[in-house]
């Protein structure tokens, strides 16, 4: 009797054990944000190239920018849910779609805009928290490589940043963007994608030498921060001489800017670390030891967040 009472006691303790490691919450999941250059086709093997880094990373969600057709082949070749932000029925492989969504964990509800080429987004399911993440791409235009070079005053270089294309864009979603960061409290937002803009917080005092002695409050970045949304490199890397966290350099040309981003609102998230990464075309990128041929003219942002 006493054997058959030790092995129920040795029973109920192993279940009790496995039941507690069932209930293991995830804690972290790590975004990355990266704008791959017309599906990685612009070198030879350049979307197995991106398969290769995607993988050395290992991100848990991928907001994906010049999608082109290639999201699919790289969602499966990872094995990841993958989301195309398009019209509902748009074949997966569609080369004309810019902006996806790729996820290990499972997906919720589409969050759809007027807008797909530039804001859509998925709801995505983590630790049993609904969180609305949004893949994002503004037009280029107004762009100057050098803007501090232009001879205008903050002011100007304000009206500026407002003529073209870019602002009109931001003009459509900013809607979208007010209306889910009023609801971040309840259901957290995540953010990210190419902006193609300098950011407010890589302008001020700490960089003004470097930019003939202005301060710009860049219009783009700073109306997000105006709604709640936090720039999760910026937060967590505050120094911008230190970390400038360049995302654009073209080769021989002094246009290196940080216009790749990753943003989040939300009582129930936390960015804990965020890392940007940058190769020129076809050149070296090395990753945890090992060399990869970068095969996008954007470098990319990794960010990691812990479930609060």
């Amino acid at each position: 009797m006493k054997m058959i009472r030790k092995h129920i006691y040795l029973l109920v303790l192993l279940l009790s054990i496995l039941g507690c490691y069932g209930q293991v919450k995830t804690n972290s999941f790590k975004v990355m944000a990266w704008n791959i250059l017309h599906g990685g086709n612009d070198m030879e093997n350049g979307a197995q190239n991106v398969v290769k880094i995607i993988r050395e990373i290992n991100p848990d969600v991928i907001l994906m920018v010049e999608t082109y057709g290639s999201g699919k082949m790289i969602a499966d070749s990872l094995g990841y849910n993958f989301h195309l932000i398009a019209p509902e029925g748009t074949a997966l492989n569609d080369k004309g779609v810019n902006l996806s969504i790729f996820s290990k964990f499972p997906f919720g509800e589409r969050i759809d805009t007027n807008f797909p080429f530039y804001l859509g987004g998925r709801e995505i399911l983590i630790d049993n928290q609904k969180i609305r993440f949004f893949s994002n791409w503004f037009h280029y235009m107004p762009w100057e490589d050098e803007p501090e070079n232009l001879g205008k005053s903050v002011k100007e270089l304000l009206e500026w940043e407002k003529t073209g294309t870019k602002y009109e864009m931001l003009k459509k979603v900013l809607p979208y963007l007010k209306k889910y960061a009023a609801e971040a409290d309840v259901t957290p937002m995540v953010f990210g994608g190419d902006l193609n803009t300098p950011s407010h917080l890589d302008w001020g005092e700490e960089t003004k030498e470097s930019h003939n002695g202005l301060v710009v409050p860049w219009y783009t970045t700073k109306i997000l921060a105006e709604i709640g949304l936090i720039d999760t490199y910026r937060t967590l890397n505050p120094d911008p001489v230190t970390y400038p966290g360049i995302t654009w350099h073209t080769k021989d040309k002094n246009d290196d800017h940080r216009i790749d981003y990753l943003y989040y609102k939300g009582t129930k998230l936390k960015a804990i670390k965020s890392e940007s990464y940058k190769a020129f075309f076809a050149e070296p990128l090395v990753i945890n030891g090992k060399t990869f041929t970068f095969p996008s003219d954007h470098g990319f942002l990794v960010t990691t967040f812990e479930t609060q």
